[in-house]
């Protein structure tokens, strides 16, 4: 029996809307229309060009998964450009989209004509800058003082024959920290200074395309005396967005304007981008941030632990705790910071005196270093888990049996050791950052949907956690 398609369309939709949110449904999924079903053969439209490529591109598999779950599977599923209605009676498929859809102020939705202009300027304007991230509050060391003087001296303006600043290195290694205090740098020098992530440019861009308003974000941006720019890797994944990326750092050097960016990775590294976008960043001052020596993770530490002092007077870590804190070696500033602030709202709610004792009860810190849990340990055991070889992790297979349990051994690898992404990617035959990231979503995502997988990962997550069963 065939299913009925236009009901199971209106149930999709109904999923759609529930796991997306009303925002992101009413953007991308609400547009669209049931076009035909012939021979179980689906043809969604889209009215605009931009929204079809945007949806054949990110949602397909989605909604491949939403009609499974409503029992109905296509034979196959496409996005088309909608028909046009006909002026006589409408096309009954496409009639069952709802005709009333609730407002929505995201600013990837097309504002009212009147409202563009100042949509796109409080759009880009909003992200408030963090007074305490200052280059005074930075703790520099070998691997990162050249950086840190490099920063200073360019957004106090020393380096006035050098339009762009370039910064990379690992997560949490202070990057925005960076950022942030540049951007207080130049803004209390009267500079008018727009500070964006990456994945906050690339949103604007792609809303001033679905809105056909591209000129009003490219006016807007030229508006700024210096542009910032975090997390440049996300540009990456769309070429339109790295093209206007481009036009943009040429437009801010024709008029001797200040750019500062920061990635995870050197310009050559960078995926996706043409050879002259990585030819303009690495004609910049390029900076490197590395991982502190043990003397700066301790300097990095003490300083957290002055200034929830200040705030908590009661609330004093011994300095053997600190200096445990500081052993951490493959630890980023960042998870040292939060080790600490584990330890320290611990004391502040438990009223406990913090030993070393104390430390590995409330987060986990292990006084020997062979009881933690390391990656090719998590490696072993799921692989005994799923019944496949360690080698399969380091494989290029994608098949369905190696790829679910190679992102568990991923996710188990974040969640139960302090290994950076990268490394772990590295751990899992070399593959990028972001292949562990997806990994690490995908299988959360699972935990939420699956309350048998959701055991299984528990399961193993426990096992690993028992010390003396590796």
């Amino acid at each position: 029996m065939r299913p009925d398609w236009p009901a199971a369309w209106s149930a999709v939709r109904d999923r759609l809307r529930r796991e997306l949110g009303d925002p992101v449904f009413e953007a991308w999924i609400g547009p669209l229309s049931l076009e035909s079903c012939d021979r179980d053969e689906l043809k969604i439209g889209a009215s605009k060009p931009f929204v079809r490529n945007w949806v054949a591109n990110h949602y397909v598999a989605r909604i491949e998964r939403a009609f499974r779950a409503e029992g109905a599977e296509p034979a196959s599923l496409s996005i088309v450009m909608a028909a046009p209605p006909s002026s006589i009676g409408g096309n009954a498929l496409r009639d069952i989209a709802p005709a009333d859809m609730p407002a929505s102020n995201v600013s990837y939705l097309p504002p009212r004509a009147e409202s563009r202009e100042d949509d796109t300027a409080k759009g880009l304007w909003t992200r408030m800058l963090h007074p305490q991230q200052t280059f005074d509050s930075f703790i520099p060391g070998p691997a990162n003082e050249f950086g840190h003087g490099a920063a200073r001296a360019f957004a106090e303006g020393q380096q006035s024959d050098i339009p762009l600043l370039y910064i990379h290195g690992g997560f949490g290694f202070g990057k925005t920290h960076l950022l942030n205090a540049a951007a207080l740098e130049f803004r209390k020098r009267g500079k008018r200074t727009l500070f964006l992530r990456a994945e906050d440019f690339m949103r604007h861009f792609l809303g001033a395309l679905y809105r056909k308003d591209t000129l009003a974000f490219k006016e807007e941006l030229r508006t700024a005396e210096v542009l910032i720019i975090d997390d440049l890797q996300h540009i990456c994944r769309s070429t339109a967005t790295a093209s206007e990326f481009l036009y943009t750092v040429n437009a801010f050097a024709d008029l001797r304007r200040r750019v500062v960016i920061a990635a995870d990775r050197a310009p050559q590294a960078l995926e996706g981008l043409g050879a002259d976008v990585k030819s303009r960043l690495a004609g910049g001052l390029c900076i490197s941030l590395d991982k502190p020596d043990r003397e700066t993770r301790l300097a990095i530490v003490r300083a957290r632990a002055a200034e929830f002092t200040r705030h908590k007077p009661e609330v004093v870590l011994p300095d053997n705790v600190l200096e445990r804190i500081a052993d951490l070696d493959d630890a980023s500033p960042r998870e040292l910071i939060g080790v600490f602030t584990k330890l320290a709202t611990y004391a502040d709610l438990t009223k406990k005196p913090v030993t070393l004792e104390t430390a590995e009860e409330a987060v986990g810190l292990r006084s020997s270093p062979g009881a933690k849990t390391s990656i090719e340990d998590i490696q072993r055991k799921t692989a005994e888990f799923y019944k496949l070889e360690v080698k399969d992790f380091h494989s290029p297979q994608r098949a369905r049996r190696v790829a679910r349990p190679r992102q568990v051994a991923m996710y188990l690898s974040r969640k139960l050791t302090s290994r950076s992404l990268p490394e772990i990617g590295r751990r899992f035959g070399g593959r990028d950052h972001t292949t562990v990231l997806h990994a690490c979503r995908r299988i959360e995502a699972l935990i939420d949907e699956d309350p048998l997988f959701r055991q299984e990962v528990d399961f193993l997550s426990q096992m690993l956690q028992r010390r003396g069963e590796l």
